[in-house]
C-alpha cells in the first residue's frame, strides 16, 4: 500500500515526545512492509468516511483516509 503525509501530520509528529516520534518511525515501517500487521491495528474508524487508525502504542495513534491503493495521513497524536 501506497502512503503519504500532509503538512499538519508531519507538523505534528514534530511536537511528540522523542520516544514517540521514534515508536511512530517503527510502526510506520512495520506498516510499509505489512499494513495488516495485528500489532498495527490498522482499521476503519469511521461508519461512513474510508478513515483508518494505526496503532503507534498504547495512547498514541496516527490517523489516515484511505484513497485509491493509499492512504494519506493527515493526523497523529493521542
Amino acid at each position: 500500500m501506497r502512503s503519504r503525509t500532509t503538512a499538519a501530520f508531519r507538523r505534528a509528529l514534530e511536537f511528540l515526545p522523542p520516544e514517540v516520534r521514534a515508536q511512530a518511525q517503527r510502526a510506520y515501517e512495520l506498516f510499509r512492509s505489512n499494513p495488516n500487521h495485528p500489532g498495527l491495528r490498522f482499521k476503519p474508524v469511521h461508519p461512513s468516511r474510508p478513515i483508518y487508525s494505526v496503532r503507534i502504542d498504547i495512547r498514541y495513534r496516527a490517523l489516515g483516509v484511505l484513497e485509491g491503493d493509499g492512504i494519506i495521513g493527515f493526523w497523529v497524536g493521542s
